[in-house]
This record gives C-alpha cells, sequence and structure tokens, in this order.
C-alpha cells in the first residue's frame, strides 16, 4: 500500500509540471536558437525559434486542458518567451542583415527586446479577460523571425521600420482576443 501511494503522489507530482516542462522545451528551443545565431547557423535558428512557437502553444493548452495553470507557470512562460520570441529572433535578424546599420540596426534590436519585455511584464501584473492588450510577443517574435525569409528581396532599410513597427504594436493599447 505504501509503495502504491507513494507511486500515486509521484505521479500527480510529475502531471502537475507537464505544462511548466513544455514550457522549458520552449525556452532550450530559444537559447538554442540564440547559440545558432553566433554560430552563424540563421536557418536553423530559424527553424529552432518556429519549433519554440509550437511548444509555447502546447503549454498553454496542457496547462487549460489538465487543469494545472499555476503563477509560477505564467512566470516560466513569460521569462522562456523573452527568450525565444524576443532576444532569439533579434539576435537573428541583427545578425541577418540589421547589422549592416552599426549601432542603429543594434538600436532597433534593443527596442524589440525591451518592449518584448514590457509587453510580458504587462501581462503578468494584469488580470485576464480574454483579451490580450498589444500584440502577444509570441506573435511579433514569429513574424520577426519569419522577415528574415525576405532578406534577399526587400531592401535592408525596411527590416529597421518593421522591427521597430512589431515592437510598438507589442506595447500599444489595442486588443486581441486570445485563441
Amino acid at each position: 500500500m505504501f509503495l502504491l501511494h507513494h507511486l500515486d503522489q509521484t505521479i500527480k507530482k510529475i502531471k502537475s509540471q507537464a505544462a511548466n516542462f513544455i514550457t522549458l522545451v520552449n525556452l532550450g528551443l530559444g537559447a538554442m536558437a540564440i547559440l545558432f545565431v553566433l554560430q552563424n547557423e540563421l536557418r536553423t535558428s530559424l527553424l529552432l525559434i518556429t519549433i519554440a512557437a509550437v511548444f509555447d502553444r502546447l503549454d498553454g493548452m496542457v496547462a487549460r486542458k489538465m487543469n494545472i495553470t499555476s503563477e509560477l507557470g505564467k512566470q516560466l512562460d513569460s521569462l522562456s518567451d523573452i527568450i525565444s520570441f524576443g532576444v532569439a529572433p533579434a539576435l537573428l535578424l541583427y545578425q541577418g542583415i540589421l547589422f549592416t546599420f552599426g549601432m542603429p540596426g543594434a538600436f532597433f534590436s534593443i527596442i524589440f527586446i525591451a518592449c518584448g519585455a514590457i509587453r510580458l511584464a504587462r501581462f503578468n501584473v494584469t488580470e485576464s479577460n480574454g483579451f490580450f492588450v498589444g500584440l502577444p510577443i509570441t506573435a511579433a517574435g514569429c513574424l520577426l523571425t519569419l522577415t528574415f525569409l525576405l532578406i534577399d528581396f526587400i531592401p535592408a532599410y525596411h527590416f529597421m521600420f518593421i522591427t521597430l513597427i512589431l515592437a510598438f504594436l507589442m506595447i500599444s493599447s489595442f486588443k486581441v482576443k486570445k485563441v
């Protein structure tokens, strides 16, 4: 009996952390994407950010489905998102094209990361009401990541504007219905 009870408690603990584990996979993929940017493996970085988005979607679904949402999970998700959809996409685009502008290119990358952090902090301290205020960082980061595929097709300076527009959309006050 003791062993069965102990096994049941262990399974409940593991189950309660399932969403957090998925969130940590998202974080790991974002960190790997950054490491690949540093090695100038930009397409691999793009792929890892895209896969991180899948895991970001999964963690919320699992948490709601298993009724294991928590404040810890919310904070962990935000910390993971700033890496996977703030820092990683900004560095990818910086290394891909924005570095050609020197300090202004670096500035636009940092603005994107800062606006993502503001967006996440605002989300963490507000009550959930079925809407996101501003463009979610996951969407902004994925859009910025996908613009990397356009480097050969549009003028380089457009990427500074795209980065700035996405940054400001994250901290804007428009509402987006949660799906």
